[in-house]
């Protein structure tokens, strides 16, 4: 059993001065940082939080979400990082499911529990007493430090322990293929409560690298950010890219910004096209809750010539695709499996999930794609999201992508509906960009010309918006919900 010193404390101790995080109004350096954790463990330790408590933590982004994770860290509690934006049902099952022991919540969120007495909210919290608890001085790298549930795409949501030693693995595979800057700092946009934003808190601490915090995205104060050179690496999904390159107009960026990390599944060609003609230096990489982050990123020198990869794992990572039981050669499409050591030990009080998921070693992820005679990795779609249409395989993804490549449309969804001839046909939910007129022929006609015919959407639908997550990734399983209002908004004939 590997074992390191506390982390915090440890970055504490080695660069005290340095900056932690800052959000826009403070400043904190790693001794202040340190010493709020430890004052909030003290407090949590007066509540009756013990070593191994599951401890829900439903917070938005902001400097004391971090201190308190860290704290529970400190006590040796396990932080379950819950959604904000899940309704109460949803997170009282993850209690339920999770046992977990107390609920540390932002004043505004603690409602949301109904009279539930494990809730304490932080302004509660802070007029705890500090009690005079041992502090835990060190980590065992195999013992688990965070809990996500996933999102559910695949069914009832499972949570995904991650442990000290994935986080490591993860940060330190991050920086051998970024590399890591002097002058480094990371904007964390996206939310702390999914593995996304928690990495980039976990690497600050690891690296001694500062992060920039963003209470909830912005795309003009990212730009903003970036173009004043007070951040050089961000994270980022598809949407939060479009949203800063829309907003960034004619301007580039200076050569301070080094690295757009572009997560949350296939990324449109027309908007990495865009990129490359602005010089942003995006890495399309990919990862989820179970790798703690990204487990394959494309590295610097292939990101042009690589355009629309997800890359090669992350050292010491592996990747194969697998196919009826063995591994796919170059091209063929396959499922995504992939080992090492920032992959999860598996799914919480779910052993089942936990032996179909982690088979001889491998995690089998569910995605679908391929990798081309090189070894760089093409992720096609989700496995459950698959279209099976008289037999062909349409990965909504790439209608997607077609879609999104005309001038008019702002953002894209494609799922599958029954049909009595094909089995499932592919529909798609358009959002038009301001002002635009294309209607559903010329979008089946421009599909038709980049498209096989199998894969044209039988029915375009025109939405106001498109259902997403949290960190702002694309739910087609909703989209079917969008339909009666989409008939009723459709002009009558």
């Amino acid at each position: 059993m590997t074992v390191m010193p506390n982390w915090l404390k440890q970055r504490a101790f080695l660069t005290p001065e340095r900056t932690a995080i800052r959000d826009g109004e403070r400043t904190k350096t790693f001794a202040e940082l340190h010493e709020a954790a430890a004052s909030w463990a003290r407090r949590l330790a007066g509540a009756g939080v013990k070593e191994g408590d599951i401890v829900a933590v439903l917070m938005k982004n902001s400097v004391e979400m971090i201190e308190i994770v860290h704290a529970l860290f400190f006590l040796g509690a396990r932080a379950l990082l819950q959604n904000v934006r899940l309704t109460s049902y949803e997170l009282a099952w993850q209690l339920e499911d999770s046992g977990a022991r107390f609920v540390i919540a932002d004043d505004d969120f603690a409602g949301r529990f109904g009279g539930d007495g494990r809730v304490i909210a932080v302004s509660a919290l802070a007029a705890f007493a500090e009690e005079d608890a041992p502090l835990k001085e060190t980590h065992h790298l195999d013992e688990t430090a965070t809990i996500m549930y996933t999102s559910g795409t695949t069914g009832t949501p499972k949570g995904v322990l991650q442990t000290y030693g994935n986080h490591w693995w993860s940060a330190v595979g991050s920086a051998l293929n970024l590399g890591l800057h002097e002058h480094d700092c990371w904007l964390a946009a996206v939310p702390l409560f999914h593995i996304s934003g928690w990495s980039i808190a976990m690497r600050s601490v690891i690296y001694g690298m500062p992060m920039q915090l963003q209470t909830s995205f912005d795309a003009k104060a990212a730009n903003a950010l970036i173009m004043d050179g007070k951040v050089t690496v961000m994270s980022v999904v598809a949407a939060m890219l479009q949203r800063m390159v829309a907003e960034l107009g004619t301007v580039r960026y200076p050569d301070t910004f080094r690295c757009m990390l572009l997560g949350g599944g296939p990324a449109p060609q027309p908007l990495l096209e865009a990129c490359k003609e602005k010089g942003i230096p995006v890495y399309q990489t990919y990862g989820m809750t179970e790798t703690a982050s990204q487990i394959v990123t494309l590295a610097p020198e292939y990101s042009l010539t690589k355009l629309g990869s997800a890359g090669k794992p992350l050292f010491p990572a592996e990747l194969r695709i697998v196919r009826d039981g063995k591994t796919a050669a170059p091209y063929e499409a396959g499922e995504i499996a992939v080992k090492g050591p920032n992959v999860t030990k598996g799914y919480l009080h779910r052993p089942e999930a936990t032996e179909q998921a982690i088979r001889d070693g491998w995690f089998y992820t569910g995605d679908i794609g391929y990798v081309d005679e090189e070894g760089f990795l093409y992720v096609l779609d989700r496995r459950s999201d698959l279209i099976i249409s008289g037999g062909e395989n349409v990965y909504p993804a790439e209608i997607e992508a077609a879609l999104l490549a005309h001038p008019d449309v702002e953002e894209a969804g494609v799922t599958g509906m029954e049909d009595e001839t094909w089995g499932q046909v592919p529909c798609a939910f358009v959002k038009l960009k301001q002002g635009a007129a294309a209607d559903e022929d010329k979008l089946k006609a421009f599909c038709r010309s980049r498209l096989a015919k199998y894969k044209v959407p039988a029915r375009i639908y025109f939405v106001p918006a498109l259902p997403r997550n949290a960190a702002q990734k694309l739910l087609r399983r909703e989209l079917k919900t969008l339909i009666p209002e989409a008939e009723q908004r459709a002009p009558r004939l």
